[in-house]
């Protein structure tokens, strides 16, 4: 006769598990593919159980060179791929290297979970060794944290965790889990869903509001669409496209807004904003009606915020409500899914205006006062490449960038047809971002061709993943923008300071003419393979050499520290304080 006991393995019973090995399962639950981990005293328990049979076959746990590197990797995987990102991290410095990061993903509305280990109860509050507070301290820069005080409270904050970070407004959660209740053991009790009675993320727009939409673009005749990262973070792409194909109403984007609408459809008029299309800014000052869809009204695109697109009735839908008039009051408020919103008016009758006279309009200005640079002898023009890594691409790949003038470079040049593949720190504006973010992008998204665009300050500050790249066999590319200089600092003292430099040279300050540091030899040391071009003449094939690379590839590409990102409207002005062309 059969044996009718249960194996202990069964699901039927339910046995006890040390807290590291709840939470290891528990993520496994949210299906997890990957985490960005670095150990320390803290965390080990937490690693320990990530190698066990039955979780390290589901998870794949990537070792970071820094833990900043490991937050960054877990923003990129997070952008690219729409999914929750996963960083852990140790105690204190473990910790507090996270907190950039986590500012990051709270002002650019990236889904993180970040996971830190804590010294144990009894010690805290006693400066413990390597002991900080890091649910006070990133309580203002996170969607939600906790502090787990007891073991058999993880299974169902895990799954909060996910669910506010990944629900509504997506942004980062921090889960801060001291060493006891590591190892501590319950009998975990699963959750199926979470339960949070004062969390409703799941904003519908009123039927009302949508009429209201309806009848200010029957009568507009200047209208111009205004979209952001909400588009993106909703995955409302598709249906914003069909949106302006069905209105004809041009559109403009936010850096964190390209992609999300084709570049090079008649309809797509680029980016706006401090250093955004002559063109974009146009449409917007002029407009009659601006459907502001997913976005912020943040200061580096309205500029003086009194005068951005005073001339007309703003629409504004943002599922964040704390973004309803909070800096351009809007005559037609919604709080509400885009991607909802978007759906329901493409069911909708909208009338058929006749737009031509002022799409005419528009593409007047875009011939007149286009992007543009000057090429100066045999000098490589960022701009050069960017557009030529455009061409060759086709638009087929995921670009990352660090922050300052090559940031906008790519944001003008490259032309970016898919959502999700310009993947840059926006808000905060973090240096360093770039390479790491590429690492969890590809890891994300194995079929895209993934490239840092970067420059050689930005790049500097995470260059230790290099190590991470090769260790872990994650063939990303860096196309380093080498100006030896700090770029967009060095443009604002051209501009605004007499040219007087102020700290701004990061090369050699023995031998000015000498390129440093040696990039080639940094990636070399690395394991990786590299290359260094200075001529244009040399631009195509080098891009072609890096691209075909099976390997992570670092491409040095010197270029003159006197190019200015145009064009540019200062800080704090209008649109008619546009500086188009060199002086």
């Amino acid at each position: 006769m059969a044996s009718s006991s249960v194996s202990p393995s069964a699901p039927s019973r339910v046995q006890k598990l040390q807290g590291s090995d709840i939470l290891a399962e528990a993520l496994v639950r949210e299906n997890v593919e990957v985490i960005f981990g670095y150990p320390g005293g803290a965390s080990m328990e937490i690693h320990q159980a990530l190698t066990r049979l039955g979780v390290r076959d589901k998870i794949r746990v990537i070792l970071p060179r820094h833990e900043q590197g490991g937050i960054f990797m877990a923003e990129g995987y997070a952008k690219a791929t729409g999914k929750v990102g996963v960083a852990l991290a140790t105690s204190g410095p473990g910790a507090t290297n996270l907190v950039t990061g986590i500012a990051d993903a709270k002002m650019d509305s990236v889904p993180i979970v970040a996971v830190t280990g804590q010294v144990p109860q009894t010690m805290i509050g006693k400066d413990a060794f390597q002991e900080t507070d890091i649910v006070g301290i990133t309580r203002p820069i996170t969607k939600h944290n906790y502090l787990v005080q007891k073991v058999s409270d993880l299974p169902h904050i895990v799954k909060e965790a996910f669910y506010v970070a990944s629900s509504g407004r997506p942004g980062p959660v921090l889960i801060d889990i001291p060493k006891d209740v590591q190892q501590s053991s319950a009998k975990p009790k699963w959750p199926s869903r979470a339960d949070l009675r004062s969390y409703r993320p799941q904003i519908k727009a009123r039927d009302r509001e949508l009429g209201q939409i309806a009848r200010a673009i029957r009568k507009s005749r200047r209208p111009i669409i205004y979209a952001g990262n909400g588009i993106i973070c909703s995955n409302a792409s598709e249906e914003l496209r069909r949106f302006v194909e069905k209105t004809g109403i041009p559109t403009v984007m936010t850096v964190l807004g390209l992609g999300s609408f084709p570049a090079g459809h008649p309809l797509c008029f680029d980016m706006l904003g401090m250093h955004g299309a002559f063109y974009a800014n146009y449409a917007v000052n002029n407009a009659d009606l601006l459907l502001a869809f997913g976005v912020r009204f943040d200061d580096r695109v309205t500029g003086k915020a009194e005068e951005f697109a005073k001339h007309g009735t703003i629409v504004h839908v943002d599922i964040d409500s704390s973004e309803i008039n909070k800096i351009k009051p809007a005559q037609i408020p919604v709080t509400g899914d885009v991607h909802d919103l978007l759906r329901r008016l493409n069911r909708m009758d909208l009338g058929k205006t006749d737009y031509s006279g002022w799409l005419w309009n528009l593409m007047e200005v875009k011939r007149s006062k286009p992007f543009h640079y000057r090429q100066e002898g045999d000098q490589i023009m960022p701009q050069y490449v960017l557009d030529l890594l455009s061409r060759k691409t086709r638009g087929k790949a995921i670009l990352t960038t660090g922050v300052g003038q090559h940031q906008m470079w790519a944001a003008q040049y490259f032309k970016f047809v898919y959502p999700r593949t310009l993947l840059t720190s926006a808000g905060l504006g973090a240096m360093g971002f770039g390479y790491p973010a590429a690492l969890g992008a590809k890891l994300g998204c194995p079929d895209w061709e993934v490239i840092d665009v970067d420059g050689d300050g930005s790049f500097v500050m995470n260059i230790q993943e290099l190590a991470t790249a090769y260790a872990e066999e994650i063939p990303v590319k860096a196309l380093i923008l080498n100006n030896q200089h700090l770029g967009m600092v060095v443009q604002w003292e051209d501009r605004f300071y007499s040219s007087n430099r102020a700290h701004t040279f990061i090369g050699d300050p023995r031998d000015p003419k000498n390129i440093y540091p040696d990039f080639v030899s940094l990636a070399q040391g690395f394991g990786l393979p590299a290359r260094r071009i200075t001529r244009r003449e040399e631009v195509s094939d080098a891009l072609d050499e890096m691209l075909a690379s099976k390997t992570a590839y670092v491409l040095d590409v010197v270029i003159p520290y006197t190019e200015h990102v145009l064009p540019m409207i200062p800080s704090g002005h209008t649109f008619a304080d546009t500086i188009y062309d060199e002086v």
